[in-house]
């Protein structure tokens, strides 16, 4: 199921940026003591207590401002109230409760949402202090103190957020079995098109003017090919080119598409090529681990000659290496062409996708592979892979067994992965590897998600 999404949220210059870093365990958003200086929004994949959460950064909120920018960011801020399962509010002891903290709570409180008050600057250990009493005021609950410089109070305060988690489940009832697939890529590449081919309606508003589709719109589509929850995103762009509040929402939304999607499809523009834009699209489903499809869309404008499609084929191939495993299919959504083979390629990605592989299957293709090459050495000593065992599925994820994880180069893993794609296919889906010493505390069990 989709982690739970915990927001950051505050006026400028309260912290948010340095808490941010603190708790994601790296430093990840630019911190200087200048109000404004987030302007974007910043995720990390967080754990707490053996809990998966995604920790989202927001710029200040100033509720009564007349500066464009400042506006913007307190629309980043909203969208990420929406979208999260517990709201941090984060304050500032050294300044007390300010006028900009109490409109913050009241719209806060009208988001409905769990909200956890925290009191950033009380860096001195010991009793808590007494301007800590005036945020009560704010009537969001007890107010916890943390330092986000020294990290005083940080446990605390994700003990109080983690409560606030709606129950796991094992998987979300509300598509009754349907194929969940994020239809994404940069504006203007046909992803509305596509949808509203699959659905016979015009579920979405179609024009060649970038960034028109300004929501994610869902629609289940029923065929002879299976069930599917087809969810059309806006456009992802370049920051750059993102200047309206109102497509940072849909970004916001498309990669919150991505997060509960099984399948993603990247369209590309035919006319256009590959574009770096396009490959850092696919890089945001790579990165979660999403099965995927090549989509190479508007091939009904291409003049065709001898092995045009070969052709294309191969840079496709060669500027998406790190995604070998995505099938390549050649669509026009405008006119349906080879539609069904996207669908096609849809089902099967999603079925490696859950793929599960016996042990004693795997551990056979572990062993023929380490007859064929030999594992490396490092200054004398060779790596020895005791055995190999499947943890998990979506996406299909393996532990392996090892005497010294230092000595599992990297190269050596990409030959293991690729053993077991010439084996088992996986075809449409990542795989991933996790090395691990053989010994106490390494249990497989613990390593399924």
């Amino acid at each position: 199921m989709p982690k739970p999404i915990v927001a950051i949220v505050g006026r400028p210059n309260v912290g948010k940026s340095l808490l941010f870093n603190r708790l994601a365990g790296q430093r990840l958003a630019i911190v200087e003591d200048t109000p404004g200086v987030t302007r974007d929004r910043l995720y990390a994949d967080c754990d707490w207590g053996n809990i998966p959460f995604q920790l989202i950064d927001t710029g200040g909120i100033e509720p009564h401002t007349n500066s464009e920018m400042l506006k913007f960011m307190r629309v980043q801020a909203e969208v990420a109230i929406e979208h999260s399962d517990v709201v941090i509010f984060l304050t500032d002891l050294t300044t007390g409760v300010t006028a900009a903290d109490a409109d913050i709570a009241a719209m806060l409180l009208r988001s409905q949402k769990p909200v956890v008050l925290a009191v950033n600057k009380a860096d001195s250990l010991g009793p808590a202090p007494a301007e800590l009493y005036e945020f009560y005021n704010l009537g969001l609950g007890d107010p916890m103190p943390v330092s986000a410089l020294h990290g005083h109070g940080t446990g605390d305060l994700l003990d109080r957020v983690v409560e606030h988690f709606p129950p796991q489940t094992e998987e979300e009832e509300e598509d009754d079995g349907a194929i969940r697939v994020a239809i994404i890529g940069k504006p203007n590449t046909g992803k509305s098109s596509l949808l509203n081919h699959l659905t016979g309606e015009m579920r979405s508003i179609v024009s060649n003017m970038p960034g028109t589709t300004r929501d994610s719109v869902d629609a289940l589509v029923e065929n002879e090919y299976g069930r599917f929850l087809m969810v059309d995103t806006a456009g992802l762009r370049r920051k750059a080119r993102v200047d309206e509040a109102v497509e940072k929402y849909s970004v916001l939304r498309a990669l919150m598409a991505i997060e509960r999607a099984h399948v993603c499809v990247i369209m590309i523009d035919a006319e256009e090529g590959v574009t770096e834009q396009d490959t850092k699209v696919a890089g945001y489903a790579h990165e979660k681990g999403k099965a995927s499809v090549l989509a190479i869309n508007k091939w009904d404008l291409i003049e065709k000659e001898t092995d045009t499609m070969r052709k294309y084929e191969e840079k496709v191939q060669e500027a998406f290496a790190y995604m070998s495993y995505a099938p390549i299919v050649f669509i026009s959504a405008k006119t349906g062409a080879r539609v069904p083979t996207l669908l096609k390629a849809i089902t099967d990605g999603y079925e490696q996708y859950n793929r599960r592989i016996t042990t004693g299957a795997l551990n056979d293709v572990l062993n023929d592979a380490t007859e064929r090459v030999q594992p490396p050495t490092d200054r004398g000593k060779r790596l020895k892979i005791y055995y190999i065992t499947q943890v998990s599925v979506a996406p299909p994820t393996f532990v392996l067994f090892v005497n010294e994880t230092a000595l599992f180069h990297y190269s050596y893993k990409r030959y293991i992965e690729n053993q077991l794609r010439a084996v088992f296919g996986f075809a449409g889906t990542p795989i991933r590897l996790i090395v691990r010493e053989k010994g106490e505390g390494n249990d497989p069990s613990t390593f399924a998600r």
